[in-house]
């Protein structure tokens, strides 16, 4: 039987009458979107025809997930909203914190030696206010969410970006910061901006090489890293149905990648199959007692231009296998294209890692086809020219796997076993003791993001994006430039030989086992539980609150740094070794904007103290501002905040004396993020106006005693010469998140309402 089956009725019991009532009001047809925004409206929301990317709206999601990395932050928010347990069902997921080096049992063995004080901090927690826990090896979050909560029609937020992966059972699935999980945990509306509509029709059917992680790299091709902010991606047609479930889930995986609030499928016969092979077909004939709901009108898909505020054909069968980067996931290169491509731009052609896994592709049937190209090998003669590194998605997959004989072929091909979790994926990878000093290389994966020093720390490493096939293909082959539809290999006795394509199934043909899932069910009643957090710990630090606005205009605020091109939230604050301090706001706060670029002097945390004269690092400059009583700002380019949802970009800003951040252009998540810590997110109305701002600027923002909806504020720049000059800029402030400023912070105003 499936977790919470008891919600999963309710929401499926009340779908009906919902839909026809939002069919009612918007007097049309209904996308698959549409029919499950519009059915988990918050109920103080009155149902009307929300205006696309301009009508906030309050919605009431059916549950909460996070990883550890960022539990602990929105644990210790939690803690302070004045709640004896959740209000919706709510799960952890211990996978961050694992750093993939030596192999899976060693590296496990070592990650509860180093995170044993978070590990049981997560556990207590969880087990006071009724929330399930996922312990270390258990498995990747969103792996473990597709094959135990996910259900179609449904409703959740995770804080992590990649909380897409669940549209791929045909959920609404959203990545959000951890202020963000505290509302819904504490029973409160959640807040979202009605988003635009991208559909995507698939035509045909993939074959051969190609993968539908092809698709997402096309789709990030043609749309770009920003091209889906504020929108919802729906796929549709008869290439849709041929996929399989999790084929899915890695689409709507990396929609996270090209900016998109989530993606969806509706609901099928292969998620059907799905819910029915991992012990959820209860689920199922729910799922099937609603069908028509759970998935868009056919008047839609048979005319998506009319109801789609964008629509993309794609054709899978003549979709070739892509490679996406270096250093941006939407970088696409077509197979077989690639050796003039990396000439031309200086690409190292050997490639010295293939890694597969990562929340992306990690599941039973990425494995399958992956091990049918390291079988293949073994059987040819051939052996891999790259390392080569197995991350399995979760336990039940890992378990499976390795029963089937599939662990075994890649071990055959002297592949590493590493362990269920994130690992490289998200820098958690002991490739180099000097990652800064590093040469210049190329790797292959199945992830789904490949900024500069994501993976492995190194500035240098040029990592690109495909399947997981194609990744087996590369490391055996170790040459980016490999095409294995038309070249050949020299395998040991010296002949030419031709990798046959992939091959795998859809679910494993005995079913999934496991012997221990790793799941710890919390208390019936956690009152008695107590959460010891030692002051010393460097660690964790309960949390203080933020400041009130203090009622004035903003003046006086120095320039803390003007960043240059792409600023992500691995640039704002990075992961990898900074993992550890999640936990630990002042600590965590030493790696603020520390791989930012600063415009003035294209380096990396090095920016100008003005109380001084002499550059510094950024972080520490930032103190010596708030120590002194000053407020400080930051500047940024285009689509600022890109990629992961983690809070602490925003968090650590804010508790280092930073006001306002003024860009080009905000990610979605970051965008609110910062809403939520009480901070001013402000857009150029004039983006050429970020050209203006100089080095040793001053800066006040005015207009905040009359701060409203829809109303510009200025900024005046004071020049170290003497001179001033002011412009308007904008923002995307309603009148609850302008309360939000005006209490210090989302947080402020639930306790300040709970008491």
């Amino acid at each position: 039987m499936a977790f919470d089956i008891e919600m999963i009725k309710k929401v499926y019991a009340e779908m009906p009458k919902k839909v026809a009532q939002a069919r009612e009001v918007l007097q049309r047809p209904l996308t698959l979107t549409e029919k499950i925004l519009y059915s988990h409206l918050h109920e103080d929301n009155p149902l009307q025809n929300f205006e696309r990317g301009n009508s906030y709206v309050d919605f009431a999601p059916d549950r909460v997930a996070m990883q550890d990395a960022t539990a602990q932050m929105a644990l210790l928010q939690f803690m302070q909203a004045g709640k004896k347990r959740t209000a919706v069902p709510t799960t952890a997921h211990a996978d961050h914190l694992i750093q993939a080096k030596l192999g899976a049992d060693k590296d496990l063995q070592e990650s509860l030696n180093q995170n044993n004080e978070v590990f049981n901090f997560l556990s207590s927690v969880c087990n006071k206010y009724g929330i399930g826990f996922w312990k270390p090896g258990a498995g990747i979050i969103h792996q473990v969410v597709l094959e135990n909560y996910a259900f179609p029609g449904g409703m959740m937020i995770g804080t992590d970006s990649h909380t897409v992966n669940a549209g791929g059972l045909g959920m609404i699935a959203i990545g959000v910061g951890g202020a963000d999980a505290v509302d819904v945990m504490a029973g409160m509306a959640w807040e979202l901006k009605m988003p635009k509509l991208i559909g995507v029709k698939l035509t045909g059917k993939l074959s051969g090489w190609s993968a539908p992680k092809d698709v997402i790299l096309k789709v990030a091709e043609i749309l770009s890293v920003k091209g889906g902010t504020g929108a919802v991606v729906e796929y549709f047609g008869e290439g849709a149905l041929s996929m399989s479930c999790t084929g899915k889930g890695t689409i709507c995986n990396m929609g996270a990648e090209i900016g998109a609030t989530t993606s969806t499928f509706g609901y099928d016969d292969s998620m059907e199959r799905y819910l029915r092979a991992t012990d959820r077909a209860d689920v199922a004939d729910l799922a099937n007692s609603v069908r028509e709901h759970l998935t868009g009108d056919a008047e839609v898909y048979a005319n998506p231009a009319k109801y789609f505020d964008q629509v993309i054909e794609i054709n899978l069968s003549t979709l070739l296998p892509q490679l996406n980067g270096p250093f941006t996931p939407d970088l696409g290169t077509t197979v077989g294209e690639m050796t003039a491509k990396a000439t031309e731009n200086g690409w190292p052609l050997e490639v010295e890692w293939g890694l597969i896994g990562s929340c992306t592709n990690s599941s039973y049937e990425d494995l399958s086809r992956a091990a049918s190209i390291a079988k293949q090998a073994v059987d040819k003669g051939l052996s891999t020219k790259a390392k080569f590194g197995i991350n399995p998605g979760s336990e039940q997959v890992r378990f499976t796997a390795e029963r089937d004989g599939l662990l075994a072929t890649f071990e055959a091909l002297d592949a590493t076993i590493f362990t269920n979790a994130c690992g490289p994926c998200i820098g958690q990878w002991a490739r180099y003791s000097d990652p800064k000093n590093a040469p210049k290389n190329s790797i292959v994966h199945s992830f789904n993001r490949n900024f500069a020093k994501r993976a492995d720390g190194n500035p240098n490493t040029h990592a690109f994006v495909t399947s997981p096939e194609l990744v087996a293909a590369i490391a055996i082959a170790g040459r980016l430039d490999f095409n294995p539809i038309t070249d050949t290999l020299t395998n040991n006795k010296g002949e030419q030989v031709k990798l046959d394509e992939p091959s795998g199934y859809e679910l494993p043909p005995r079913g999934f086992d496991v012997a221990d899932n790793g799941y710890q069910a919390p208390a019936e009643d956690g009152s008695a539980v107590v959460i010891n957090v030692a002051k010393d710990s460097n660690r964790l630090q309960l949390l203080d609150a933020f400041s009130p606005w203090e009622g004035t205009d903003l003046k006086g605020m120095k320039l803390l740094i003007k960043a240059f091109g792409k600023c992500t939230t691995d640039h704002i604050s990075m992961a990898g070794p900074w993992l550890k301090y999640r936990g630990h706001l002042d600590n965590i706060s030493n790696n603020m904007l520390i791989g930012a670029v600063n415009a003035f002097n294209k380096e990396t945390n090095s920016v100008k103290n003005q109380l001084t004269g002499a550059y510094g690092e950024v972080p520490a400059t930032a103190r010596a501002y708030k120590a002194a009583g000053i407020g400080s700002i930051v500047v940024g380019d285009e689509n600022y905040g890109e990629g992961s949802s983690r809070e602490h970009a925003a968090m650590e800003p804010r508790f280092l004396g930073v006001r306002a951040v003024l860009v080009k252009s905000f990610a979605r998540i970051h965008e609110t993020n910062l809403k939520k810590q009480g901070m001013l997110g402000l857009t150029f109305v004039n983006p050429a106006d970020y050209d203006k701002i100089q080095e040793d600027d001053v800066i006040d923002i005015l207009g905040l005693t009359t701060f409203a909806p829809k109303k510009n504020l200025v900024v005046v720049l004071h020049h170290a010469d003497g001179t001033s000059e002011q412009f308007e800029v904008a923002h995307t402030y309603n009148q609850a998140q302008i309360e939000w400023f005006k209490e210090g912070s989302a947080l402020n105003l639930i306790k300040k309402q709970n008491a």
